[in-house]
């Protein structure tokens, strides 16, 4: 299958014009993006499934991994593609502080951090992405210390890790990561902000698109 542009302008090609950078919007997600959260993780299958979850998990297992998505003590990522589809999702996990563990921090918390993007997506940089607004919203909240936990072989995540820093200790065959992050500022708060603001937008032109599709091929006459 070929890969989906996700995020280019086609237009550009038509006039003959250099393509820009792509910009990849990354979405807070909520309570009504878990369907499609579902259906994101359902999609991963194989060896990236085992890469994901770092255990070979069945569909059972994955959706009681999306039900108990708390959307309020956690925080979860998302990339929408221009047909509206969940084709990236970050998790950014916080939890308490444990001592005899987490000696990198004197904060009293830490954060874990997990990603999954899908293989017509891959490529894009969008998982670094993904980690780079991961890490501007722990240092948002007071978090300094961000964690990431996976296989050895997932060289994806390693390469994310090496990319953007990453402390990386590897033993029996899983690797721990962790990066230690400065305090907020004016242009942290305000970066987050944008970011934001940004994807919101990107999220509501899209699901409109898709909406007016789907009315314009529910009228009379059209070909099913």
């Amino acid at each position: 299958m070929a890969r989906l542009n996700l995020f280019r302008n086609p237009l550009n090609k038509w006039l003959g014009r250099p393509e820009p950078r792509p910009t990849i919007p990354v979405k807070e997600l909520r309570e009504r993006d878990r369907r499609r959260i579902l259906r994101h993780f359902l999609q991963i299958e194989g060896r990236d499934r085992l890469l994901r979850f770092g255990s070979p998990i069945t569909d059972e297992q994955v959706t009681k991994y999306v039900d108990s998505l708390d959307f309020e003590r956690d925080i979860v990522f998302g990339v929408y593609n221009q047909v509206f589809r969940l084709v990236a999702v970050g998790h950014l996990g916080f939890a308490e502080k444990q001592p005899d563990k987490d000696s990198a921090t004197e904060k009293d918390r830490v954060a874990e951090f997990g990603v999954s993007v899908l293989k017509t997506a891959r490529g894009l940089g969008i998982g670094s992405k993904l980690f780079e607004r991961a890490a501007i919203v722990c240092r948002n909240h007071d978090v300094d210390t961000l964690y990431m936990h996976c296989l050895s072989s997932n060289q994806v995540m390693i390469h994310i890790a090496k990319k953007a820093g990453m402390e990386i200790h590897r033993e029996y065959g899983e690797a721990d990561a962790y990066l230690k992050l400065g305090p907020a500022d004016p242009a942290s708060v305000l970066q987050e902000a944008m970011q934001e603001q940004l994807a919101t937008i990107d999220y509501a032109l899209k699901a409109n698109v898709r909406r007016a599709t789907k009315l314009w091929d529910m009228l009379p006459g059209r070909k099913k």
